[in-house]
């Protein structure tokens, strides 16, 4: 199929456009090195378990990971042609996973004897965690899917 005949929409409609090279702002990647930062940190506090680990270091990752799935969010929610449905169908059934996933982890800590601060530190961390994971698969789907179609249509192949 030429270039120009795949371009060119039904009698009187626009062009369709070509989802692949459609320009999005950086979410994969400030939501991914949100996700590196708490890595990072929860990596540094699980050294000094079962002790008390120091908090310093592991909070501010923390609150720049936090920061950056904020940003990450503010660009999302501009960008406009955006498959909303497919985002929210795939971010929906991912969060509740990851709820399930961060509950489980928070109940192992409180459950192991871990106490104040440390704990609200990785509740937190954990709380991004659950976020950031399901907003980047949703965002992935979503970016790749056309804008008009419904969340439940596909591309028919070889279009």
């Amino acid at each position: 199929m030429r270039a120009a005949d795949r371009d060119e929409g039904p009698e009187g409609a626009p062009p369709a456009q070509d989802v692949a090279n459609r320009r999005y702002p950086p979410v994969t990647e400030l939501v991914v090195t949100s996700l590196a930062l708490m890595l990072t940190g929860g990596v540094l506090m699980a050294a000094h378990l079962p002790g008390r680990p120091p908090l310093a270091l592991p909070g501010g990752l923390l609150a720049g990971g936090a920061c950056l799935t904020a940003v990450a969010v503010a660009l999302m929610s501009r960008a406009r042609p955006f498959a909303w449905k497919v985002f929210y169908l795939v971010a929906r059934w991912a969060l509740l996973a990851y709820l399930v996933i961060a509950g489980l982890l928070a109940f192992v800590f409180v459950y192991d004897g871990t106490r104040g601060a440390t704990l609200a530190v990785l509740v937190a961390t954990l709380a991004v965690f659950a976020v950031d994971v399901p907003m980047v698969m949703a965002f992935t789907v979503a970016r790749y899917h056309d804008p008009g179609m419904g969340a439940g249509e596909a591309v028919p192949p070889g279009e």
